[in-house]
């Protein structure tokens, strides 16, 4: 992109566009079957809510969509359901929750049952649906077949596009992706002032600390959410010129929150709350949704809104009513509802770590729920660790440097459930699931959530390998699968007592390898908090189990249950190479153990050195680097060469680069 600092022209307060459409009234009921609105998704990547003006950050210039904001719609609590692009947009093109398919794991591609995707309904009403073009969608099936045109080149302009024909049309941009701050190092960067942004002057979110990596991150996506800015403002004039203005509904939104350490891939409001505007120009403002005033002159929604929501609320705008199967809301058009009560996300995995958590949220507290609590959420993942912040805050943490405790707060093993008063901690950096005065939110919470797995089917406890060559959405159901056997089992894993110590045993008898799983999940915690010290016979059986998931999570019982070296010797050495990473990432929780340094560097580091040198790390996903990882953990490597000398060079190219704002209409 080149470099200006001239802004696209921003329309005063009541005039986002030049002309009037006819009132709301007379526009209704003059409808023919051809006089829909057009809809306009405009999204963008790795951005959380507080990093544009119109939210109330001062440290940024984004005059046009805080215009839109202004005339529009601003959605104070929306949520993406999910915290990474795969399993966030798997919800937003099914109007589902990605766990209730089996789509939840980023970013892996499962097979699904066919006729989910939303847009092939559009079609089939008679609207031209575009998709420029991100599909990212965590299925096997054909993911541009419910598309009339997925392409670099797909517009609503397409000469395809019969006249007056409304559209759906959806343009993805990069431009804020992490990989615009993923430079390694800060060595070179550009100077940020001269695009208005000064770093030294910027105010940090206190969920990280005062470092100079993380304010020259901080610094270089919100240089991005500028130029989010600018290219919003390619298409408020595109519409303009064509004369779409009057008949387009405009979404803007981010797939999730952001860049900072602690936000992309975390069940905090950082990597959840993300900024939603929504246009209606004047002819179609009788389908907008009941607001209250903002104080910018624009209107707020602040109920909770998530991405399941937002299928639904199409198609309701085309008037098409939503099909049962839909778990979202209709928030706005002809088949609008009231809206939810609670918020209820998700998250899998980061990356190789299969960790599922869960979140609900009435806007006011939250709820955190880890199913293998004692897997820290810092477990890395490399794409992250590339950024300089994530670095800086690795090495801060980890070396002994820390100053805050909240800022350590994802290093350590948490508390299986975590509650935060959002009013009062709107950082979640103060946990109160311990406080008796708060002890009947959180069972209120706990009984939300249980439920909404339940209602939902939510699949996201079967084992990744386990969900490969079938379509899980209909498994459960043809073959009567237990799930309830399933979900008690999970939940019972991360807060057992020593008294379900023989009903953990039992599930390790089990003939389905996601219920030996949580058996040894719930042993090896147990164990790791000092609730028992037995080892039971079959938990030593289980480190030969086919599945590489069991017998790693056997393994780390193992560890704890007094035979350090079996257990280790199994992490260590896999029965398959493609299963290493499984077994490298339970040693990657048990290295960040103090007292298990001494432990894991007697019997693993001749081997990790070893295999930091031969295995590969050129890619993210690679053993080599999670071998590093380890060791940096064990203080015998500097986190400076995670990725290699040679990531040197490559972030200083990076650091003099710019991701174009593309693509255009």
């Amino acid at each position: 992109m080149v470099r200006t600092k001239v802004l696209f022209p921003v329309m005063a307060a009541g005039a986002v566009f030049g002309g009037q459409g006819a009132d709301a009234k007379t526009a209704d009921s003059g409808r023919s079957t051809r006089e829909r609105p057009n809809i306009l998704w405009l999204t963008f990547e790795d951005t959380s809510f507080y990093e544009f003006g119109c939210y109330g950050n001062k440290d940024v210039h984004t005059p046009n969509i805080d215009s839109l904001a202004a005339n529009g719609i601003l959605f104070a609590d929306a949520w993406s359901n999910a915290p990474q692009s795969s399993p966030a947009r798997s919800s937003l093109i099914t109007g589902c929750y990605a766990t209730t398919y089996g789509m939840d794991v980023h970013p892996v591609a499962y097979d699904t049952p066919d006729g989910i995707l939303f847009p092939q309904l559009l079609r089939d009403a008679g609207y031209y649906c575009t998709n420029n073009r991100k599909t990212h969608y965590n299925t096997t099936s054909d993911n541009k077949a419910c598309w009339d045109e997925c392409s670099r080149k797909a517009s609503y302009n397409s000469r395809n596009r019969a006249p007056g024909q409304p559209f759906f049309a959806v343009f993805n941009t990069a431009t804020s992706h992490m990989g615009r701050v993923r430079t390694f190092h800060t060595d070179g960067r550009r100077d940020y002032t001269e695009e208005g942004i000064y770093p030294q002057l910027l105010s940090l979110p206190p969920h990280v600390p005062d470092l100079p990596e993380v304010r020259s991150d901080f610094a270089g996506h919100l240089e991005a959410v500028q130029d989010v800015d600018r290219w919003v403002g390619f298409f408020l004039e595109d519409l303009k010129e064509k004369g779409l203005e009057d008949d387009t509904v405009i979404f803007i939104f981010s797939d999730h929150g952001g860049c900072l350490p602690r936000g992309k891939g975390y069940l905090y409001e950082t990597g959840l709350h993300v900024p939603m505007i929504v246009y209606f120009p004047e002819k179609w403002k009788h389908l907008a949704p009941s607001c209250t005033e903002g104080g910018n002159g624009g209107k707020v929604y602040d109920r909770p809104m998530g991405f399941v929501d937002m299928a639904p609320s199409v198609l309701s705008l085309a008037g098409i009513e939503p099909p049962d199967r839909m778990q979202g809301m209709a928030l706005m058009g002809e088949y609008a509802e009231e809206g939810h009560e609670m918020h209820f996300a998700f998250a899998s995995n980061h990356l190789h770590h299969y960790t599922p958590v869960r979140a609900v949220s009435d806007g006011r507290f939250k709820y955190i729920r880890s199913y293998i609590p004692f897997m820290q959420f810092a477990l890395r993942n490399y794409y992250q660790w590339g950024m300089p912040s994530n670095r800086a805050w690795d090495a801060f943490v980890l070396g002994g440097h820390n100053t805050k405790e909240e800022w350590a707060q994802p290093f350590g093993v948490h508390p299986a459930e975590m509650l935060f008063d959002l009013e009062s901690d709107p950082s979640e950096l103060h946990d109160l699931s311990s406080n008796p005065d708060y002890a009947g939110i959180l069972g209120k919470f706990r009984k939300e959530l249980s439920r909404h797995i339940r209602e939902t089917v939510d699949l996201g406890f079967f084992l990744p390998d386990t969900r490969k060559g079938l379509v899980m959405y209909d498994m459960v159901r043809s073959q009567g699968y237990p799930l309830e056997e399933l979900w008690s089992i999970a939940e019972l894993a991360g807060v057992a007592e020593e008294k379900d110590l023989p009903r953990l045993v039992e599930a390790l008898e089990s003939s389905r390898p996601e219920i030996r799983f949580w058996g040894a999940a719930g042993i090896g915690q147990l164990a790791a908090s000092g609730k028992t010290d037995t080892c039971p016979e079959r938990l030593e059986e289980l480190l030969d189990d086919e599945n590489p998931y069991v017998a790693c999570e056997a393994a780390y019982a193992m560890v704890w249950c007094g035979d350090a070296e079996k257990g280790l010797h199994r992490l260590l050495h896999p029965a398959r190479e493609e299963d290493r990473k499984t077994g490298y990432s339970i040693l990657e929780s048990l290295s960040l153990h103090p007292g298990l340094r001494d432990t894991i560097i007697k019997y693993c580091l001749a081997e990790l050195e070893e295999k930091a040198e031969v295995l590969p790390r050129k890619q993210n996903e690679d053993a080599g680097l999670m071998a590093r990882g380890i060791l940096v953990n064990l203080g015998k490597m500097d986190i400076r060469l995670l990725h290699g000398e040679e990531a040197y060079m490559e972030g200083v190219k990076l650091n003099h680069g710019r991701r174009a704002a593309v693509p255009l209409p």
